[in-house]
């Protein structure tokens, strides 16, 4: 027992050394940036799929709408009602092009966090980095599409299975619960792919896994906390006007990018104890 206590209170004044050290503030920001300009061509490469998927757009972005905060969340509809009126083509190309790009300068950032935090310099060649964010990004394209598409198709299913047991009601506020679950089953695996391979260190696939449980959890309660926050304390758009929305977004993107690093953080203590220890 005491043996925990002394672990806990180290990680805790490790993670905190940790956060000055390796300015966590001034990276969340950097990162928080590149999310940004990831974010709208995600949406574009996403939105103009849609034609050839059989999904309302309202359902597509269901996901999102369960943690961004409301102002932010009208923000992102906004722009893609402005895809869906314009979606063509070139689009798309545009769109792919954009994702790719801003997010390998994003999984860049995020690689350069992570090796700070494993104390590790970049030795990998610019092609074989860059390769590698472009494969992250398009798995998490994939996975983010998967995610969206499970949930809607399995509802749709269990509707007609529990409507032919009379029990539909009954469904809905066990999947309501269920589908939450679900999103932070694919955060994890997300996060966990990313811290896995992401640095430049050799690690084994379950070294990720304190780092990515912490990113889930963190990332779900400080997504919800600010939308409660936003909504019932705070009025960006009184304080900022019109860009009162692209103030929240950035604010979601900073904290997201935070807990990001830090749970990068928390594997790179757990694995310098391990060598430790050995």
């Amino acid at each position: 027992m005491e043996k925990t206590v002394n672990v806990r209170s180290s990680l805790l004044r490790l993670l905190w050394h940790r956060i000055e050290e390796d300015d966590l503030p001034g990276l969340s920001a950097q990162l928080a940036y590149f999310f940004l300009l990831a974010l709208f061509p995600l949406l574009i490469v996403i939105f103009s799929l849609i034609p050839y998927i059989p999904i309302p757009h309202q359902d597509m972005l269901g996901m999102i709408r369960d943690f961004a905060p409301a102002e932010a969340m009208e923000l992102i509809e906004k722009n893609v009602k402005f895809i869906m009126n314009h979606r063509s083509g070139g689009l798309l190309s545009f769109g792919v092009i954009g994702t790719i790009w801003s997010a390998s300068n994003g999984i860049d950032a995020v690689v350069r966090a992570f090796n700070k935090a494993y104390n590790v310099k970049e030795s990998r060649s610019f092609i074989v980095a860059r390769g590698m964010a472009i494969l992250l990004t398009l798995g998490m394209i994939f996975v983010f599409i998967l995610a969206i598409i499970l949930p809607i198709f399995g509802r749709e299913i269990g509707l007609f299975l529990f409507s032919q047991l009379g029990y539909t009601q009954q469904f809905i506020k066990l999947w309501d619960t269920f589908s939450l679950l679900v999103s932070a089953i694919i955060l994890f695996l997300i996060f966990t792919g990313l811290y896995w391979v992401a640095p430049n260190v050799k690690l084994r696939c379950r070294s990720a896994f304190p780092g990515a449980a912490f990113a889930t959890l963190g990332w779900i309660i400080s997504s919800m906390g600010l939308s409660l926050y936003v909504e019932n304390i705070g009025n960006y758009s009184l304080t900022y006007g019109s860009i009162g929305a692209i103030i929240v977004l950035m604010i979601w993107l900073y904290i997201s990018a935070f807990i990001i690093i830090l749970g990068g953080e928390i594997n790179a203590f757990y694995s310098e104890k391990n060598r430790t220890n050995c």
